[in-house]
């Protein structure tokens, strides 16, 4: 279809984990005008890491296990008509967001971070029941998570410090492809929508599942509501509370997010753009 629109493509497969990023910047440097990842939320978060800071443009090609960024753009997950809507999208210059652990790399991602319950689901992912269930694989690591207690955490926002058991550091509404969580932030927007889930036992999490299903979060006890570019997670009851970054483990807390304003250039539908 691109080419048939004019365009000049070159395509170049993936070898294995962490290549996408690598082919970004090489492809970057090479004088390409627009990279595209064909994949899901963790292809996507690689090719992205790899043009943080260029003025190429990147877009969204939706396939994989899940893809959160073309639910949220209002895109289609059939690759053929995500590709039609594509070659009419326009490029927005957008912030991301990074995660800082002290002795490692920082790492960007574009969609959301998740300290607590939903990182440890990440953890915890039967990985060969992922490459056979794709998304049914997360359900079941959550259902496994039933009579679990959850360990807190601090998290620092706007100069004040909260207990968590989760919080959700996001730049999107949508969450996991099938709920909306963050009811207030877009992707053009420059700093991050962060929800504190304060309660940590098992049934608590029931109770706040069926408030994200009833639509009724944003008035439920035992949840926050903050927007600020900067948060920091702490001071954890458990020393495996850990992090993930647009559905990818990044390892344990402490640590710093923040937003990158001026950090990639999207190609975004314009009903995107014109909505709220």
């Amino acid at each position: 279809m691109f080419r048939k629109a004019g365009h000049v493509v070159e395509l170049i497969p993936t070898t294995g984990p962490n290549m996408a990023g690598e082919l970004a910047a090489r492809a970057a440097a090479q004088g390409f005008d627009l990279v595209m990842a064909a994949g899901g939320d963790g292809t996507i978060n690689e090719a992205i890491n790899g043009l943080v800071g260029s003025r190429v443009v990147f877009g969204a090609l939706p396939a994989g296990t899940a893809n959160v960024l073309a639910n949220e753009l209002g895109m289609s997950n059939r690759p053929d008509v995500a590709a039609g809507q594509l070659l009419q999208a326009v490029p927005q210059r957008i912030s991301l967001g990074a995660y800082d652990r002290e002795g490692h790399a920082r790492r960007h991602f574009i969609l959301m971070a998740g300290v607590g319950l939903d990182a440890r689901i990440v953890y915890e992912l039967d990985l060969s029941l992922k490459a056979r269930l794709g998304k049914l694989a997360y359900w079941q690591g959550g259902f496994r998570q039933l009579g679990r207690a959850v360990p807190r955490f601090t998290i620092q926002v706007n100069g004040a410090s909260h207990v968590a058991s989760f919080a959700l550091i996001t730049r999107v509404r949508n969450y996991g492809g099938d709920f909306e969580i963050a009811k207030r932030v877009r992707l053009t927007d420059e700093d991050f929508e962060i929800v504190v889930f304060q309660n940590h036992e098992w049934h608590d999490y029931l109770r706040f599942f069926f408030s994200v299903v009833t639509n009724r979060l944003y008035s439920t006890p035992g949840v926050s509501i903050y927007r600020a570019r900067e948060a920091r997670v702490g001071s954890p009851e458990d020393n495996r509370i850990y992090a993930q970054t647009d559905g990818e483990a990044v390892g344990a807390i402490p640590a710093t997010i923040s937003t990158v304003p001026d950090a990639l250039t999207l190609l975004v539908p314009k009903g995107y753009l014109g909505g709220r």
